[in-house]
């Protein structure tokens, strides 16, 4: 019987089977929302959160590069990778919600990554969903094992959390989606582009939600804001930050340029203004 939240997001990690575990956090979410589940409790999460026996995991460098037309089998590889980031993005949004109790944050914390768990389980949802009627589903092809070891870098840091996977991880979903959307529906996907236009306007409260408690963080402890998130990022991100920078829906976020423009790869294509 789950009667805190943190006992609610351990038994979300620890369920391997993908449909579960979304339907699992849909219900602890409204749980948390209408007051079921009133307390955080102290239940540390996993270090790493279950999985199913498929999809099989690589390392990021063994995946095959997915094909960038418009024929079936390459939305399919679209989707089912998306797909992925979803199922990840639950667990990290449930990871984030209760790993750190010692950092005293306010209701408000709990209540914005809970919502943002709901909102990546009904992402992932829809999207197994489409798979399906495209006669796939997730699990049949390969995925890469890299997205959690962002939650295992800055198990220990609330601020670094912050700072890499909202602020950068989700905010480059941001950067890239309405490209992708604009294809889908240049081949007549317009069932795949909405799904992705519902994500990419949820990722903006996403990250909207990263850039006010990582804001939250640097008031109370007196720090500069765009001097530690770019010191955090050098920290603890592998990899540039790619442009080009969807300018406007990031602003949407209050995540402005002087953020990432001044440690962005360069030089780079121009900016989407």
């Amino acid at each position: 019987m789950v009667t805190t939240l943190s006992e609610a997001a351990v038994a979300v990690l620890n369920t391997a089977a993908p449909m579960e575990k979304s339907r699992l956090t849909r219900a602890f979410a409204a749980d948390w929302r209408e007051g079921r589940i009133a307390e955080l409790g102290n239940t540390l999460p996993p270090e790493r959160p279950a999985r199913p026996e498929k999809p099989e995991l690589r390392l990021p460098r063994d995946m095959p590069k997915r094909g960038r037309g418009g024929s079936a089998q390459n939305r399919i590889n679209l989707l089912h990778a998306l797909a992925h980031i979803e199922l990840n993005a639950i667990d990290l949004s449930w990871d984030i919600a209760v790993r750190f109790p010692h950092m005293d944050m306010p209701r408000g914390f709990i209540d914005d990554w809970v919502r943002v768990a709901d909102d990546e389980a009904r992402h992932f949802a829809m999207l197994e969903t489409r798979l399906n009627e495209m006669g796939a589903a997730y699990g049949d092809l390969p995925a890469h094992d890299g997205l959690w070891q962002s939650a295992v870098t800055t198990a220990e840091d609330l601020a670094a959390r912050l700072a890499i996977v909202p602020l950068v991880l989700e905010a480059r979903g941001l950067d890239v989606t309405p490209e992708t959307v604009r294809r889908l529906r240049d081949v007549g996907d317009d069932a795949s582009a909405d799904i992705l236009q519902v994500i990419h306007d949820d990722e903006i409260t996403h990250v909207a939600a990263g850039r006010h408690w990582f804001g939250h963080l640097c008031r109370r402890e007196g720090l500069d804001p765009v001097d530690h998130w770019q010191a955090l990022v050098k920290r603890y991100f592998r990899g540039a930050l790619k442009r080009p920078f969807n300018i406007p829906s990031r602003l949407r976020a209050d995540f402005g340029p002087e953020f990432y423009e001044p440690i962005a790869e360069d030089p780079g294509p121009p900016r989407i203004e």
